[in-house]
């Protein structure tokens, strides 16, 4: 089909759906269908537009939030957010039967497509909603890698009252009716990972720091909101004067995410913590990466100044003044400089001696940034996504599907398993006989704890082609298993094709003292 030839990725935007139901209390599920289709859908072929940014564009549009504008303003506005496909839909209840209906619009091609539907009972809700989300997909330029009934069964269950509670949550107006919900939803459902960030973000709102982070603590390093996250729980330590927890939390945000607000707030940290050095790596990242930017100048102007860099820091300041002429803590800190005062290295004189310049010269603390654009490095990849799209669709799918495989890899390194998924799916669906592709989606599965399906893959991948890989995959399932001969077998395997691999050989440790102690 010439759709799924269609290199790149696509910006999407989900409407709330209308509410054809007479039943009362279902008002709720009509912001339920963004939230649900947003998380199913989005991929790195697929770039679904926040809720955040969808009111933001409608109320600049005088849109209040809550209003269900017509399709035509409705593209009006998805016109200027370069929205590729937009999604209208509608449900009904008849009391026994939950039924939604979707349609796709084409922005480019100002075409509507077939309507799709899925029904079934309330309690289903989110089942229903992924349905409909696959058949969405499917009519796309990159439809699902996966069969409907396992796209349906591949994500973890929700229960209708928490899910309920986590979007009225969202819905809700006051700080009290948020945290109300959110903690709701996380009594019925303990490891809902959304309402911890909602719950949390709603305590550091609050200037409550200690809550959020008790709250954005418990999000695992590998879900989907890992990364925001982690940006909160960094701030909400540094508000606390944890410089250590902060430090944690904003080191794997950098790994993860490599974001210039991130590394300017390494560098506060750094800072604080009195490590001079670690301070001007990270803001020089920063400046390189953004030079635009007034702050990051600022601050790493005030890291050199500190560390007796004062050609430095005067030409960090002039910099900045440029972009920021009205900054007063610039302006006297490069007067200090020009005047010839270094940093103090000891606690302030207060008493300064006629003729020497005095000790006590204030030196203003670097600026931290609370911001968290994680939307706008999503579009920048998308971008970059698209252009190498473009250039791999004109060579041969294995090498295509190697580039899949590799960044795959890179990004299960950075705990982000959904993404690294989506990328390994692609590469199978370029060459099924990628073995190193089946291998990465093993140890995808195998991080998200699907045990037969980690299994599966990393048996195709050997199969195909024994990689080390894909026998640790093996060895580690048949461990968890209490299969030891087994993971025996697998960890020889491994290391017949590495010797000196050492993942290999400390698994093999472990076989050995499970095998003694069972004897």
């Amino acid at each position: 089909m010439a759709l799924a030839q269609t290199p790149g990725t696509h910006t999407l935007l989900v409407m709330p759906f209308q509410n054809r139901s007479a039943a009362p209390g279902l008002e709720w599920i009509s912001e339920a269908f963004p939230e649900v289709l947003s998380q199913r859908m989005s991929s790195p072929q697929v770039y679904v537009i926040s809720r955040e940014d969808r009111i933001y564009a409608f109320d600049h549009a005088g849109i209040p939030g809550a209003a269900h504008p017509s399709r035509a303003t409705t593209y009006s506005v998805a016109e200027q957010m370069d929205a590729d496909y937009v999604v209208f839909g509608d449900y009904d209840f008849n009391g026994s039967t939950f039924t939604a209906r979707a349609q796709l619009l084409d922005m480019k091609k100002l075409k509507l497509l077939p309507q799709v539907e899925s029904s079934g009972p309330l309690t289903s809700l989110i089942d229903v909603q992924t349905d409909l989300a696959w058949q969405l997909l499917s009519q796309m330029p990159s439809p699902p890698a996966v069969a409907r009934e396992q796209f349906v069964k591949s994500s973890a269950p929700i229960r209708v009252e928490a899910f309920e509670n986590y979007v009225r949550g969202i819905l809700a107006t006051s700080r009290q009716e948020k945290t109300r919900h959110f903690r709701e939803a996380i009594r019925l459902n303990p490891n809902y990972t959304l309402a911890m960030l909602q719950l949390g973000k709603v305590y550091y709102d609050a200037h409550e720091y200690e809550s959020a982070s008790l709250w954005l603590s418990r999000i695992p390093k590998d879900d989907a909101v890992a990364g925001q996250a982690n940006f909160l729980l960094g701030m909400a330590e540094f508000y606390r004067g944890n410089y250590e927890k902060a430090y944690t939390a904003f080191t794997f945000l950098a790994a993860r995410l490599p974001l210039t607000e991130v590394y300017n707030n390494l560098g506060v940290v750094e800072g604080r913590r009195g490590r001079r050095a670690a301070s001007i790596e990270h803001f020089t990242k920063a400046v390189a990466a953004d030079p635009s930017d007034p702050d990051y100048r600022f601050n790493l102007a005030v890291a050199l100044y500190k560390n007796g860099d004062n050609a430095g820091a005067a030409q960090q300041l002039r910099e900045e003044l440029q972009r920021r002429p009205n900054d007063a803590e610039a302006k006297g800190l490069l007067e200090n400089i020009n005047r010839g005062l270094s940093a103090p290295t000891a606690p302030a004189s207060t008493t300064p001696i006629l003729g020497v310049p005095p000790t006590g010269v204030r030196v203003p603390l670097e600026r931290i940034k609370r911001n968290y654009d994680e939307a706008s490095y999503r579009q920048l990849q998308v971008e970059i996504h698209n252009l190498t799209e473009e250039r791999l669709g004109k060579s041969d799918r294995k090498a295509h599907s190697a580039y899949h495989s590799d960044r795959g890899k890179d990004l299960l390194a950075r705990n982000a398993t959904a993404d690294a998924e989506s990328e390994f799916r692609e590469a199978i669906a370029l060459d099924y006989n990628n073995a190193a592709a089946h291998a990465g989606m093993a140890r995808a599965y195998e991080q998200k704890g699907d045990t037969f399906n980690a299994r599966s893959e990393a048996q195709t991948s050997v199969r195909l082609q024994p990689n080390v890989d894909a026998w640790l995959v093996l060895a580690r399932l048949d461990l968890k298993q209490n299969r030891i001969d087994a993971a025996s077998d697998d960890v020889k395997n491994a290391l017949k094709l590495e010797p000196g691999n050492s993942a290999a050989q400390a698994l093999q440790r472990e076989v050995s003292a499970k095998q003694s102690a069972s004897r």
